[in-house]
């Protein structure tokens, strides 16, 4: 049995039909894991969708309404970039619940894993760039409306930055945002995390990981949170079609066991989404995004969870 959970529902798939953004990825990671006999059966939590209440802790009820009616408009399809679908909407409120039980569970074991979630992009009261709920949001005011924390950590590594997170935490003591991302790309307008590091085109391994420790480490040690959400996004790969960095696979699983492994080493849980991923070769994303469960496994093994 693995040291931590794996949060999957099959529900996760947004009914995409041929789309850049391959949301069947969330069932071929599970059955991927399966297969290689990585994971069991036993070691998947499956999530309830979250709460009106919880969603309503981030964005306005408008946009939950909106949402949930399929009263949107053409501009807020075409900022979304997704097509309405009631399969669509449930997708992205399993993942709320999704990343919300990995936080929960991160608390108690060291870490939990959400095959899903990392939809960044979302805003209070709109979508863009295929996320219409941000889960990451959702789960830490969760937990902090719970009690459970009072200071949590966004560390984002998808190679787009996080201009939804960046939004909702803006003048927020309680949430540091960190994201680490490609200048030269989406989105066009960049509101300021707490530390934003800009990626030149084409940056690999030694660059990525080098100025993300240096800059993740010290952050980390000073604002002190008693929760990391992570974004480990599969598209700083150097063959993603929407990135433009070059970083390789053992570079992203590197990526993944600096991020928990910092966290852990301060006694610091850490919820990990997965966020974008848009190589163009599937199996390529699928792989990555299981290497980030491996080397979860990998880190709680070396350094140990004492939560």
């Amino acid at each position: 049995m693995l040291p931590f959970k794996l949060v999957y529902h099959p529900g996760y798939d947004l009914n995409l039909g041929e789309h850049v953004f391959p949301s069947q990825k969330f069932r071929l990671i599970r059955e991927r894991l399966l297969a290689e006999g990585f994971a069991a059966p036993e070691d998947f939590a499956e999530p309830e969708p979250a709460s009106e209440a919880d969603l309503l802790l981030v964005h306005t009820e408008d946009w939950v309404e909106r949402l949930r009616t399929g009263t949107l408009s053409f501009y807020d399809i075409l900022k979304l970039e997704v097509p309405y679908s009631r399969q669509m909407v449930k997708a992205f409120w399993l993942a709320a619940g999704g990343t919300t039980l990995a936080a929960r569970l991160a608390l108690s074991e060291g870490a939990g894993l959400n095959i899903g979630g990392g939809f960044h992009h979302a805003f209070p009261d709109h979508g863009e760039g295929f996320c219409a709920i941000n889960d990451c949001a959702v789960a830490i005011r969760s937990l902090q409306k719970q009690g459970r924390i009072e200071r949590a950590m966004v560390v984002d590594c998808d190679v787009h930055q996080g201009n939804g997170t960046a939004t909702i935490f803006a003048r927020d003591k309680t949430v540091f945002t960190l994201s680490i991302h490609q200048l030269n790309n989406y989105p066009a307008q960049k509101p300021h995390s707490d530390i934003d590091i800009n990626l030149a085109d084409e940056v690999g391994d030694e660059e990525y990981l080098q100025r993300l420790r240096s800059a993740y480490v010290p952050a980390l040690t000073e604002f002190q949170p008693q929760l990391v959400v992570y974004l480990a996004g599969a598209d700083p790969y150097y063959q993603d079609q929407l990135g433009g960095l070059a970083l390789s696979l053992e570079g992203l699983k590197a990526r993944d066991r600096l991020v928990t492994s910092t966290a852990l080493m301060h006694k610091v849980p850490v919820a990990i989404t997965l966020a974008g991923g848009y190589a163009i070769d599937l199996d390529d994303t699928i792989t990555i995004h299981a290497n980030t469960a491996k080397a979860i496994k990998e880190v709680l093994a070396s350094v140990g969870w004492a939560g």
